[in-house]
């Protein structure tokens, strides 16, 4: 543990998640006319001006053609940022695997920015300075993973995950840059050996605010409140604004037959309430959006296949933030 919880013991640990979710709640009740009227007044909170995309959605594309076939054409659909699934391709298509300040002169050259990159776990924990070399080569602020902070879904787990991603978090402030985790649903599951307290909390009370930070995968956060209720994703954000640079917007569509309650859909053609959650969460910071589907490179016809999907939901995306 760091400085700042040694003397955090078990009881104080358990008082104070009672009350975050005490005040999530609440402010999701009391705080939404709020943020409504102030959104309203002072615009959302992501730019329609800076829309993402996470490669894996196009994953398909980025193995086949490579990233001088796929920036270009992102560029053109309109994306601004750019969040590596890593960074690869064919090697047929060079002859040779890319290089990162190859993949930077097409950035630099379409107009693009590189905003993040998901990365495996493992690699934070054995080669974290690598990981914030190719940020620094790719000029990425934020760096990342998708991993679950642990596979240990208890206090004491969740506990020592934080204290790994300090340590990490800390490595990457030093070099300017910032880490963060994506959730999936799992991480709003409530503590297997404490059933009144979830583990997204435990997470997010015990990890230093100046060195970790979080995106939020929106689909995700609600499949979560579907499996495990009692918290509203946006509350988390509104509360903690500076703590989510980049959010994952990713559409759902209902479906009470699937375990998680919801299909991964294009975006504009699911039922989230998307328009409620990007005023709910108020206008405090500004967050990135990226568009993320993890289904794209099933869509028909292919081709375009996955690419027709990052068309069509950077249209509906940017009507909705316009």
């Amino acid at each position: 543990m760091g400085h700042l919880h040694k003397s955090f013991d078990r009881r104080d640990f358990l008082r104070a998640t009672v009350g975050t979710t005490v005040a999530l709640a609440a402010a999701s009740v009391t705080g939404a006319t709020a943020a409504n009227a102030s959104a309203a007044t002072r615009g959302l909170s992501i730019p329609k001006d800076r829309i993402g995309i996470q490669l894996y959605s196009i994953r398909d594309k980025v193995s086949a053609l490579g990233f001088g076939v796929v920036l270009p054409e992102l560029a053109r659909i309109g994306y601004k940022e750019i969040e590596f699934a890593g960074y690869t391709q064919n090697t047929s298509i060079l002859g040779r695997q890319i290089t990162l300040p190859e993949i930077r002169r097409l950035l630099d050259d379409n107009g693009l920015r590189a905003v993040g990159s998901h990365v495996g776990i493992g690699n934070l924990r054995n080669n974290i300075q690598g990981e914030l070399d190719a940020a620094e080569i790719l000029g990425m602020p934020h760096v990342g993973t998708a991993n679950a902070p642990t596979n240990v879904n208890t206090v004491a787990g969740y506990l020592a995950a934080a204290e790994e991603f300090n340590t990490w978090g800390a490595a990457a402030t030093a070099r300017g840059l910032k880490l963060y985790q994506h959730n999936h649903a799992g991480e709003f599951a409530f503590a297997t050996d404490q059933p009144s307290v979830r583990l997204y909390d435990v997470f997010l009370r015990n990890t230093d605010p100046r060195h970790v930070y979080l995106e939020m995968d929106v689909y995700w956060a609600y499949v979560g409140q579907y499996r495990w209720p009692g918290f509203d994703p946006a509350a988390y954000v509104r509360n903690q604004p500076y703590r989510y640079p980049l959010f994952h917007m990713k559409d759902g569509d209902s479906n009470p037959s699937k375990a998680d309650g919801y299909d991964i859909v294009e975006f504009g053609a699911g039922d989230l309430p998307y328009e409620k959650f990007v005023r709910d969460i108020g206008p405090r910071e500004s967050h990135i959006g990226i568009w993320e589907q993890d289904t794209a490179p099933n869509t028909q016809p292919n081709p375009p296949g996955s690419l027709g999907a990052a068309e069509r939901s950077f249209t509906a995306l940017k009507g909705l933030l316009a």
